[in-house]
C-alpha cells in the first residue's frame, strides 16, 4: 500500500487519507459503531490488507457490538482479560470505552467500573461472567460443567452464556494481534480519557 508509514508498529499504519476506497469504506463502518470520530490504530494497522481487515471488523463486530449481552460486560470480560496477559494495548483500550460506560453499571457519583472488578458496585451476575469468561480466554482447556452452571445461575440464558463465551476468543484475536503489531494505545483516546 503506498503512502503507509510505520508508527511504531511492525506494520503499516494506514491513516484514513492514505486509505484505499475499499478500507476507507471500513474505516468508516469502525467509527459508526464504536461512535468515536477516529480510527483505531488496531484497525489501521491492518489496513494495508482489506481482506483481514473486512474479516476482522465483521467479527469483532457482530461479537462484541450486537447481541444481548450488555456491552459494558463485554468491554469489561476483554479488559481483565488483556490486562492478566499483559496486552498493553486492549487492557487501556477496552479500559477506556469500559470507564466511559460506568453509569450503566452503578450510578455513582465517580465511579470507574474498571478501578476494582470484585467490587460489590458492580452486579454479581457481570463478576460471575468476567471470572469464568477470563477463564475460558486464558485456559480454555479447564473450563467444565459448573462454569456453565455458573453462568446460568447468575441469570444468563444459553444463548448469551453462548455470546459470553465468544469474547474469550474475540479477547485472544484482539490482543495476539495488538502485540504481535506493536501498536501503541491511540493518542485520541487518551485525551479522550483526560
Amino acid at each position: 500500500m503506498q503512502n503507509a508509514t510505520y508508527l511504531e508498529s511492525r506494520f503499516p499504519i494506514v491513516d484514513y487519507e492514505n486509505a484505499s476506497d475499499a478500507v476507507k469504506e471500513i474505516y468508516d463502518d469502525t467509527k459508526r459503531t464504536l461512535q468515536i470520530p477516529f480510527v483505531l490504530n488496531w484497525f489501521k494497522c491492518q489496513g494495508s490488507n482489506p481482506i483481514l481487515l473486512a474479516g476482522n471488523w465483521a467479527k469483532l463486530k457482530a461479537t462484541l457490538m450486537q447481541g444481548n449481552v450488555p456491552n459494558v460486560l463485554k468491554q469489561l470480560i476483554i479488559y481483565n482479560v488483556s490486562k492478566k496477559r499483559n496486552c498493553s494495548y486492549c487492557a487501556e483500550a477496552h479500559g477506556i470505552f469500559a470507564d466511559s460506560m460506568s453509569n450503566l453499571v452503578n450510578e455513582t457519583a465517580n465511579f470507574k467500573v474498571t478501578e476494582n472488578l470484585d467490587s460489590p458496585m458492580i452486579p454479581e451476575s457481570f463478576r460471575t461472567a468476567i471470572k469464568v469468561v477470563t477463564k475460558a480466554a486464558l485456559h480454555s482447556n479447564q473450563i467444565n460443567d459448573e462454569d456453565f452452571k455458573a453462568l446460568s445461575d447468575a441469570g444468563f440464558d444459553e444463548s448469551e452464556i453462548q455470546e459470553l463465551m465468544a469474547q474469550a476468543d474475540l479477547v485472544n484475536m484482539l490482543n495476539t494481534l495488538a502485540d504481535v503489531s506493536g501498536i501503541k494505545i491511540d493518542n485520541e483516546l487518551m485525551e479522550a480519557q483526560a
